[in-house]
């Protein structure tokens, strides 16, 4: 199982920091999980004040720069209010600075500021995500493009350049809980990306199993269907100190998001519930998480990939680096023992 991070780029509010002073702190830590051993660093996207992560790609190339080893990608590209020539491009530019070491992760897109921003219509939230997925699956395996659609340009015989450094980029489909989209990766043969954020994770075992069956059926075989899983989490060098460290800007965090769509305050109660055997929050000592990563791996068929989203509840740099520490140095061993 490969293990990473997914960043927010938070901009660190209220702790005194610049957004210049968050973003180099954020490029100190790819560094330091490509020091540690993880095996991949994604970068979100959002357009919001909370975050600095409106281009992702700009952020991953400067880390390129000061990594050797770390996959670095998308956590997810909202390819819906994109070019998929430029994402592309993009990303294909990340692939030659970093000698191979790119991905792009591409979705929908649960945040949806960026509709508006850039003149989209929400009514076409799948359909525009359907045909820019076609438009990049293309790209990435022809040099010269002839393809027309309804909501770009046609394209007649045109380059697209540069090409990236490894024969292709791999794209992997970041998916919610809709059924829909767990067939489509399936019967492409991408591979899947879980978005688990709240309730318990063996639930979404119906739907991986979807994805499993639309790939079998489409002619793909076991070991090209991968699964990652992307939730909350971070690692403490105790229970007690995960917990304390974790709760109070979770807490915040979930309520205010709570307030914006519709959902009740967080409670204490709840936040048990979530870290508990089948919770998706994965927080604790570097031995319960990786009790509960092996757990959820064997509740959802096999995962390959899982991937901690830890900096948008409040927690230090300093405590970021901590965990980032630990889990180079006492998960992802006894993940790869525990095979």
């Amino acid at each position: 199982m490969e293990i990473g991070i997914d960043s927010f780029a938070s901009a660190m509010y209220g702790s005194n920091l610049s957004s210049a002073d968050a973003m180099e702190q954020l490029l100190d830590r790819i560094v330091i999980a490509d020091e540690a051993g993880l095996d991949v660093f994604g970068i979100g996207e959002h357009h919001k004040k909370e975050f600095l992560d409106s281009a992702p790609a700009v952020i991953l190339s400067a880390a390129a720069a000061r990594t050797k080893n770390i996959i670095l990608g998308s956590a997810v590209k909202v390819l819906s209010t994109d070019d998929p020539v430029r994402v592309y491009q993009r990303f294909a530019t990340l692939d030659l600075i970093s000698k191979g070491r790119a991905e792009l992760v591409v979705g929908r897109g649960s945040a949806i500021e960026a509709f508006p921003l850039f003149g989209f219509d929400l009514k076409e939230y799948d359909a525009l995500f359907a045909e820019k997925l076609d438009l990049l699956l293309q790209i990435q395996e022809h040099e010269y493009i002839t393809w027309s659609g309804k909501f770009r340009p046609t394209l007649n015989n045109q380059p697209v350049y540069p090409r990236a450094f490894q024969e292709k980029i791999p794209i992997w489909l970041g998916v919610g809980g809709t059924p829909s989209s767990f067939v489509r990766a399936g019967s492409l043969g991408l591979p899947l990306m879980v978005a688990v954020i709240g309730g318990e994770t063996e639930r979404f075992r119906p739907l991986i199993d979807l994805y499993r069956e639309a790939g079998a059926k489409a002619g793909f075989l076991p070991e090209d269907l991968k699964v990652g899983l992307h939730s909350p989490g971070y690692v403490a060098q105790t229970r007690e100190k995960a917990i304390a460290d974790y709760y109070p800007g979770y807490a915040e965090l979930w309520t205010k998001l709570g307030k914006e769509r519709g959902w009740p305050p967080v409670t204490r109660q709840q936040f048990d519930s979530l870290i508990g055997p089948k919770g998706v929050l994965v927080v604790g000592s570097p031995e319960e998480v990786v009790e509960k990563l092996m757990r959820h791996s064997e509740a959802l068929g096999g995962i390959d990939r899982f991937t901690f989203q830890m900096d948008s509840a409040g927690l230090s740099h300093q405590q970021l680096l901590t965990a980032i520490e630990l889990i180079g140095t006492q998960v992802i061993p006894f993940i790869n023992t525990s095979k």
